[in-house]
């Protein structure tokens, strides 16, 4: 195992569909099942997920921004602060979309090497085009590195999306170093039931307005709020990483509890 001074290095894969890794189809015991959702069909079909990513790619970073409020850039910012990132470490930007997490720990830590992983290509040519030159196309479920490879994965609006979310948080935390972190910034369901109902609402009439405007489907963001439905609490993602071999995990809730972010030390 290299040591945290040491660079690991990696055989980057080029971006092209036969560089993805397949994802298996799994039931998984991880989602709030309380809440009687079926979680969207893309969730357990790779090619869904993909084609669905492929789509929004050129618009995403707007999108993201447009229901963040504007306020993802601040909360990336401060997820990469708390990473507390040990010199020259060696990161992973997993579910990467553009790199925004690249970006941000190049600027933070210049000595950092960075992994930018997807699975979706076209997402992986943008973070290229932003100047992420280290990208692999994978699934998050069987990730292509060696174990203890990273001394941080970050996760942008990932989790959300995995079809088994125990499965790849252990997955994440194989390739994760002894005392490394995971971070991950995602959307979640408010506990407050009036907030919650008035926060699915605003997502799904957000999604459905840029949606038909950017693409002429509405459907395109709703994904969003459906996918929320079916998802974790912000403390059941606690358990999750607490289980699945991750101690010291703080988290900090955003907009009364609908964006949450997570950082987890590997035991």
């Amino acid at each position: 195992m290299a040591g945290r001074g040491e660079k690991v290095k990696f055989s980057v894969a080029n971006v092209t569909h036969s560089a993805v890794v397949r994802h298996r189809e799994f039931p998984s015991p991880c989602y709030n099942l309380s809440r009687h959702m079926n979680p969207p069909a893309e969730k357990h079909n790779a090619h869904l997920m993909r084609r669905m990513f492929s789509v929004i790619a050129p618009r995403y970073d707007f999108i993201t921004r447009a229901l963040s409020c504007g306020m993802d850039g601040r909360w990336k910012r401060h997820a990469v602060l708390r990473a507390a990132l040990p010199e020259n470490a060696v990161v992973l930007d997993l579910a990467c979309g553009t790199g925004d997490f690249s970006q941000l720990v190049a600027q933070h830590s210049p000595g950092c090497t960075s992994i930018a992983a997807d699975l979706t290509p076209q997402m992986l040519t943008l973070a290229r085009e932003r100047g992420q030159l280290n990208v692999v196309c994978a699934d998050a479920a069987h990730l292509p590195f060696p174990d203890s490879s990273f001394d941080c994965v970050f996760i942008g609006y990932g989790l959300r999306n995995f079809p088994d979310l125990d499965s790849s948080v252990r997955e994440i935390n194989r390739v994760t170093r002894p005392d490394g972190k995971v971070v991950s910034l995602d959307f979640f369901l408010p506990e407050n039931r009036v907030f919650r109902k008035i926060y699915l609402g605003w997502l799904f009439l957000q999604g459905a307005f840029w949606g038909l405007l950017l693409h002429g489907r509405p459907r395109t963001y709703t994904y969003i709020p459906h996918s929320l439905r079916s998802f974790v609490s912000i403390g059941g993602l606690s358990s999750v990483f607490h289980r699945c071999g991750y101690r010291q995990v703080q988290t900090r809730a955003y907009i009364f509890g609908g964006i949450g972010l997570h950082c987890a030390t590997k035991k």
